[in-house]
């Protein structure tokens, strides 16, 4: 995998690993995952902050592309909240 800064997971060139992420937040109950737009928003943020590192949160070692898509979650940088 290429180490990316604010690069979500396909765009770092780790197929394998974003087709995983994206499996599993398709078995979180679908009431629980956060609507299109919202997840967009939510990675269009994530895209823009300092803590993404090769898709993964540095604050809290999270994948962002999951923890975005559940509807309760929320940005976990306690200095700088996005979403």
């Amino acid at each position: 995998m290429n180490e990316c800064k604010r690069c979500l997971l396909l765009e770092a060139g780790d197929k394998v690993t974003h087709e995983d992420i994206m499996l599993q937040l398709s078995l979180v109950d679908k009431e629980s995952r956060t609507d299109m737009q919202s997840y967009n928003h939510r990675l269009n943020l994530c895209q823009r902050c300092d803590q993404l590192l090769s898709g993964v949160c540095r604050k809290c070692g999270c994948y962002v592309e999951y923890r975005a898509g559940i509807a309760n979650n929320h940005c976990p940088n306690p200095d700088d909240t996005k979403w």
